[in-house]
């Protein structure tokens, strides 16, 4: 405790030696951006304004725009669907959005065909839903029920309930045989995604809710309303830094040497070297509270906050 304690204050003492870097490339969505998922050589973007836009990676520019109808509120008013997560597999693309009476919606675009897959009638509060194959979807509710799905024969494969805690956020491994699950509680547990059995529980550095975490290269990161990012390895160790204001994103390189945090008022991203906890970047520009943070390969992110803002930054 006492190491972690020391090596916490002596990362934020060194703050003001870190590198600031700049966005190089600054572009607007129509909307506040929810969630940010890469998928060869585009950028999906979740909006608040009833769309997932879709960017070259290559040269920021939009090229394609799935719309869905608006709402109407309860004085029977129009107004736009939040799209609340997006993933993309093989051309097709699956979103959750706000619906009726708050429950969601989850929407499959298959090469420009957009249908409704689950709606509202489900009443499922759904948070976010990824791509474990080209026919399997796995899901959160926000009653931290974790589904997997079968879109093409419209079954639940299996629906765990994972605590009694909030969801929070979850990650599929590279492989998507494993994802990272975590929730109020700031307990993270691994899960086989095939089978919904709890693999590992990782506890002791959150004692918190963890807003968001990553998981790449069997570590897991996250970033904590406890002010506290922690690592867990592979081999079980763990270890956490502590800041001075709530932490709402986290991110990992692919390779998972380095960890980027968004840390302060100002919405900077901290950039440090996960193990020895070196810090190398700390990335401005930021208008808002952040909402993802993507590593593009270990040298270029990518963020968005809740605006319509999303930064690009190249690490040198």
């Amino acid at each position: 405790m006492i190491k972690v304690f020391l090596a916490s204050l002596l990362m934020l003492s060194n703050l003001l030696a870190l590198q600031n870097v700049q966005p190089e490339v600054t572009i607007k969505a129509s909307g506040d951006v929810q969630a940010l998922v890469q998928k060869d050589g585009s950028l999906y973007v979740a909006t608040s304004n009833s769309a997932v836009e879709i960017y070259n990676l290559k040269t920021k520019a939009l090229t394609r725009r799935i719309e869905i109808p608006y709402l109407k509120d309860f004085m029977g008013d129009l107004m736009p669907s939040k799209i609340y997560s997006v993933d993309m597999l093989n051309n097709k693309i699956i979103f959750v959005s706000e619906g009726k009476k708050g429950y969601r919606n989850l929407w499959l675009d298959d090469n420009g065909k957009v249908k409704k897959i689950i709606d509202v009638s489900q009443k499922w509060f759904m948070r976010k839903a990824m791509y474990v194959n080209d026919n399997k979807v796995l899901i959160a509710l926000l009653t931290n029920e974790l589904i997997l799905y079968d879109i093409s024969t419209s079954k639940v494969i299996y629906k765990n309930q994972v605590s009694a805690s909030s969801f929070a956020e979850f990650m599929l491994s590279e492989d998507k045989m494993s994802y990272a699950t975590t929730d109020e509680s700031g307990i993270v547990r691994i899960i086989d995604t095939l089978s919904g059995e709890v693999k590992r529980v990782l506890e002791g550095q959150n004692v918190d809710k963890v807003y968001q975490l990553d998981y790449k290269k069997g570590v897991v990161l996250t970033a904590g309303q406890d002010r506290r990012s922690a690592t867990y390895n592979a081999d079980g160790s763990a270890s956490y830094i502590e800041f001075h204001f709530l932490l709402y994103s986290c991110a990992l390189s692919p390779d998972a040497f380095f960890s980027a945090v968004a840390y302060n008022e100002e919405n900077d991203i901290l950039v440090y070297e996960t193990q020895n906890k070196k810090k190398r970047y700390n990335l401005r520009g930021q208008d808002s509270t952040m909402t993802q943070i993507i590593f593009l390969d270990k040298s270029h992110i990518v963020a968005s906050s809740d605006s319509q803002t999303i930064n690009f930054w190249t690490l040198k």
